[in-house]
Parts: structure tokens; C-alpha cells; sequence
């Protein structure tokens, strides 16, 4: 069972490459927030486990985590880029 981590930063568009982010920035979205990934991860089909006690370590505000449950059969990669699809799909 692979358990992914996905946290709020990797989809921050105000946010560099070497800050954090992880997807390209013209599908990035202005401070997601760990509902809205939690939305966006079950659209895609997973389930989603939010801790909203975690920070991120190049972070200093708190702003939680979503744990992805049963992802074994797409890479992180892959995750991160459909989530983002999902994400920019809910803020229109």
C-alpha cells in the first residue's frame, strides 16, 4: 500500500521550484488550501486523509498535509499533475 504525501505548496503558484512547488506554474493555482486538494484527490479517485496539524519543513505557517491512500498504480508525478487539472477545474 503506497501512502502519498501531497502538501500545499506543491501546487502554490506564488511559490519557485526551489520553494516547493511541483507542478508547472501555468497549471499551479494562488494558495490551495488542503480542502480543496482533498477535493480535487477524490475527484481523481483516491482516497484523501487531511492533517491539518502539519507544516511544511520550508514553511513556517501551518497549513496541513492530504495523505492519498491506495495510489499504487500511478506515480507521484502523475498524482500531482491530475490533482492540479482538478484544482484549477474547482476555482473557475
Amino acid at each position: 500500500m503506497v501512502e502519498n504525501v501531497i502538501w500545499p505548496a506543491a501546487f502554490d503558484a506564488e511559490r519557485s521550484r526551489s520553494e516547493g512547488r511541483r507542478v508547472p506554474r501555468d497549471v499551479a493555482i494562488a494558495d490551495p488550501t488542503v480542502d480543496e486538494i482533498a477535493k480535487a484527490v477524490q475527484q481523481v479517485g483516491y482516497d484523501a486523509v487531511i492533517e491539518r496539524d502539519k507544516a511544511y519543513p520550508r514553511e513556517y505557517e501551518t497549513r496541513g498535509r492530504v495523505l492519498v491512500k491506495n495510489a499504487d498504480d500511478a506515480t507521484k508525478t502523475d498524482l500531482l499533475g491530475a490533482v492540479a487539472v482538478y484544482l484549477q477545474a474547482l476555482r473557475e
